[in-house]
């Protein structure tokens, strides 16, 4: 049992009156001291609760509700992070509702889903706020009984005097507690008390979900609403030259055609402002297929644009993004990715001699890795709601980062920031994606100028074909081995187009006495940015594979090779800014090692294997191929994970399940290619996914209990299970691959 301060670094709680029907609202506030609220804030028990972090409601009756804050794109927070609060509050999950939270900022503090960060940063908040409303609640009961409040004890929502022998349920004592000052500090559970925490919770959506209730975005509908459509330039460096609207405002149901500017001249973008094509033309009417129709009726001309810069806000502080001009080709970036790998590149780490110590080595070995463009693909194409007034904006959507774009929309509109209200619907999928807000300003912009209730939908190619894509990368990797097989030496030099996947301080660093890590970029007017685990979805197959072929060349079995530099980074670390732990990065590998019997495989299975920290956590997978009939056939992974204590396990087991076969299908087939700056690929007829009857046949996942407070699970799955795949491909074929996709290299699946 942990002691913690209710008042949780700068985050504090709100505490309200007692609500309407006599309840008890608690909520937690990231940002600011204690308010309260309003008696338009008092709201009556709602019939049902979504979860994550923000208020936790009780009812008369008993009921707990949990507003959720964070953004739903398929990880399942909206079930997870509620138990949190459940938990320490000591209540039945039956009498659980979860609500989604609205964008609030004077409440709630990370209103974002990325980085694999959500159960990770609300782990101590969401768990206080449970247990300091379980607090609050037994003080009512110690004044109401005149017992002290040390005697009172809790268990699945019920309130208990053992001595006196009374008792009453939260519900009877809900406006009583909402009277009760907010301690100072309260007492966490000891995990070995967990009842909620650690336990399958099935996911709070999922009968909705399977029903075909409402939920997403495109569901959204509102009484006088149009729909509207963009046509951007087919290629990127191009922009609008002129439109001939006059077929399309022609047809039938057409409301308007007319063109917008994304974002205002001069306005200094955020991180998640990234757009290629700033002027676009928009096509309104009243039904989706009505909208379609005209928007290919357009007669559109488009011109190359010059090169020029802008100022970016980026996490660290502003940044200068310099744009090309020209109608780029994957064929010219691959070449110019090549050539800056074979040129010295800017330093981030050096250890060591390793000049000296490559001309010293009995053998050394040089691969190069790469991998295209990727676009995300969500299932539910970007779309967005807008109602903008004279003095409000109203929004509901699909986005990761509400509390980003409500700054651009205010901005935008020139609308103060408490005028701009954002709503979260449930995404079907997010993937990076939905980071990247404009077409929520888009659909913002649309319906200031029509003064009406707009939609904005994408369709496929819209997106596809517009997307702010996962970066090209390029990477040569070296390793100098002395006469015993020993790494004396390894140098990686990598980038890609405007990103580097170059993480200078992840392993081997500190495990190699010398070592050195540079990277460069390439300057690109095709729209970039994070693809789950960005950098990492590339680098770690890259790194993964090639400590496989060093392994052979050592002459050494590619897990004690691995185990052995953890054990030297454990026992004589090099360096001091080694982001990872040696011995939990160890650990998954004795832990997959042993449960699949790595040193007696199955008869006739070709097997490769993988280990890779990301996000926090720590993944290694063992990946079984047999050959039928002379195609591969991927029988079964076996995966350990450290990510510290697992709240959900059927959801974490999921995560776990669909980050694998995700980065399987995209290492396999998945690749955005460009002509003359435009995509050769617009639809999934020509973008190939991963299909069914090649996903693993069986996949086992154990996760290492240690106790440790939870970390990212959405993201550090999908890097490692690439090399894992092209180990395994090169037992099974005695081919390595470098380039992804790797049916390019005839890596084919049965």
């Amino acid at each position: 049992m942990s002691l913690i301060k209710t008042h949780f670094g700068r985050r504090s709680f709100i505490k309200t009156t007692a609500l309407a029907g006599g309840g008890m609202v608690l909520g937690i506030s990231w940002l600011a001291a204690c308010k309260s609220g309003t008696k338009e804030e008092m709201l009556a028990m709602p019939k049902e609760w979504f979860n994550i972090n923000g208020f936790l409601k009780i009812g008369e009756n008993g009921v707990v509700t949990i507003m959720s804050p964070n953004p739903e794109i398929g990880q399942n927070v909206k079930t997870s992070m509620p138990m949190l609060v459940a938990e320490e509050l000591d209540v039945d999950w039956k009498m659980v509702i979860v609500e989604q939270a609205p964008l609030n900022t004077d409440i709630f503090q990370r209103q974002l889903a990325g980085g694999s960060q959500s159960i990770r940063e609300a782990w101590k908040p969401l768990r206080m706020a449970g247990a300091t409303a379980r607090h609050m609640l037994k003080e009512a009961a110690a004044q109401a009984w005149q017992v002290p409040v040390d005697e009172v004890t809790t268990e699945a929502g019920v309130l208990k005097h053992e001595k006196s022998g009374k008792s009453a349920g939260y519900g009877e004592l809900a406006s009583a507690a909402a009277k009760v000052a907010v301690p100072k500090e309260v007492k966490l559970k000891d995990p070995k008390d967990f009842k909620i925490i650690g336990q399958s919770k099935k996911n709070v959506d999922g009968l909705k979900i399977v029903t075909g209730q409402p939920l997403y975005g495109l569901d959204y509908r509102r009484d006088g609403m149009l729909i509207a459509m963009i046509a951007h330039p087919p290629t990127f460096g191009m922009k609008l030259k002129s439109v001939d609207d006059s077929a399309a405002k022609a047809m039938p149901g057409i409301k308007d055609v007319f063109t917008i500017n994304v974002y205002n001249e001069g306005y200094e973008k955020q991180w998640c402002d990234t757009e290629a094509f700033n002027e676009k033309v928009v096509v309104v009417g009243n039904t989706t297929w009505e909208v379609m129709q005209a928007k290919k009726a357009l007669k559109l001309e488009w011109e190359p644009f010059t090169a020029f810069s802008e100022n970016v806000q980026g996490w660290g502080g502003p940044q200068k993004v310099t744009v090309p001009a020209g109608l780029e080709n994957t064929n010219d970036h691959q070449s110019k990715m090549a050539d800056l790998t074979a040129k010295p590149a800017n330093l981030l780490r050096k250890d060591g001699d390793p000049e000296a110590a490559f001309k010293r080595a009995a053998k050394v070995v040089e691969r190069t890795y790469s991998a295209p463009f990727l676009a995300h693909n969500t299932m539910e194409p970007m779309n967005f709601f807008a109602h903008v007034t004279a003095d409000k904006a109203e929004l509901v959507g699909p986005i990761q980062t509400p509390e980003f774009m409500e700054k651009t929309v205010a901005a935008r509109l020139g609308l103060p920031l408490e005028k701009v209200d954002i709503q979260m619907t449930r995404q079907g999928g997010g993937f990076g994606r939905r980071l990247y807000g404009h077409f929520l300003v888009e659909a913002a912009v649309i319906s200031q100028k029509m003064n009406t209730p707009v939609k904005l939908v994408y369709t496929r190619e819209d997106d596809m074909t517009a997307g702010v894509y996962r970066p090209a990368y390029h990477v040569t990797y070296r390793a100098g081995l002395d006469a015993e097989g020993n790494l004396i030496a390894f140098h990686i030099r990598g980038g890609g187009t405007s990103d580097s996947p170059v993480h200078a301080n992840r392993f081997p660093a500190g495990a190699v006495d010398n070592y050195l890590a540079e990277e460069w970029r390439l300057d690109t007017n095709i729209s970039t940015g994070a693809w789950r685990a960005p950098g990492s979805n590339f680098i770690a197959g890259a790194e993964q594979s090639f400590l496989d072929e060093v392994a052979e060349a050592a002459g050494k079995d590619p897990i004690e090779f691995r185990l052995a530099l953890f054990d030297k980074a454990m026992k004589s670390p090099v360096g001091k800014d080694n982001d990872y732990d040696a011995a939990r990065y160890a650990g998954v590998l004795k832990e997959v090692k042993e449960k699949s019997g790595w040193a007696n495989p199955p008869a006739n299975v070709h097997r490769g294997v993988s280990a890779y920290y990301c996000h926090d956590s720590y993944v290694a997978q063992v990946l079984d191929i047999v050959v039928v009939d002379g195609k591969t056939v991927i029988q079964k992974i076996h995966c350990a994970v450290d990510c510290g204590i697992v709240v959900n396990p059927i959801a974490a087991t999921n995560l776990v399940e669909g980050g694998m076969v995700d980065g399987i299908g995209h290492a396999l087939y998945s690749a955005m290619t460009f002509k003359d700056g435009t995509p050769e690929q617009s639809n999934f007829d020509k973008y190939r996914l991963i299909r069914h009857s090649e996903a693993p046949k069986a996949i086992d996942v154990h996760f290492v209990q240690n106790g440790i407070d939870p970390t990212g699970l959405g993201e550090p799955l999908n890097p490692p299970i690439i090399g894992a795949l092209a180990n395994a491909l090169y037992k099974a074929t005695g081919k390595r691959v470098y380039r992804q996709p790797f049916l390019g290299e005839k890596a084919m699946l049965g």
